[in-house]
């Protein structure tokens, strides 16, 4: 079903359609991140896409949203905390920053979610654009390419 959906969005929005649902997917986009990417990668894999545009849209869209949240957290810091602190996902998140520090930015990006958040808490905490940057890009950079090679030389047995 959700397969479906990407592929019919992919047909009608090409590349653009993976940039956006990694870039809107901290603002309620419905598909995981998880299925996009691997629907991506298999899609490339039978040449229906280019695999290079492909990853570069979806990491380009994450790096964006990330961006915005750590931007976010930065500018908003203490009333944004305050509004979203009784969501789930934002107390595991916390959890996570305060017992791993810097070290969740790496973490946070394996587990659902909490990939959106977390740079949130980077910028509360005051971290800098600097260590984000490094810290938040190289781990998009690692957790992209991993489901992407393992959707593009896999995904046949997963579909």
């Amino acid at each position: 079903m959700i397969n479906t959906i990407i592929i019919h969005l992919v047909e009608s929005y090409g590349y653009m359609a993976f940039f956006l649902a990694f870039t809107l997917g901290p603002f309620g986009v419905p598909v995981p991140n998880e299925v996009t990417i691997l629907t991506g990668a298999v899609l490339s894999s039978t040449g229906m896409l280019n695999p290079y545009w492909t990853y570069a849209c979806m990491l380009l869209g994450l790096v964006v949203a990330i961006t915005i949240s750590y931007t976010a957290g930065k500018l908003f810091g203490q009333r944004l905390q305050d509004r979203l602190q009784q969501k789930p996902y934002m107390l595991n998140a916390e959890k996570l920053f305060k017992r791993l520090g810097n070290k969740a930015v790496c973490i946070g990006f394996f587990v659902p979610v909490v990939r959106y958040v977390i740079p949130l808490f980077a910028g509360f905490h005051g971290m800098t654009y600097r260590m984000f940057a490094v810290l938040a890009y190289s781990s998009a950079l690692v957790w992209t390419g991993l489901f992407f090679i393992i959707g593009h030389y896999f995904g046949g047995f997963l579909f």
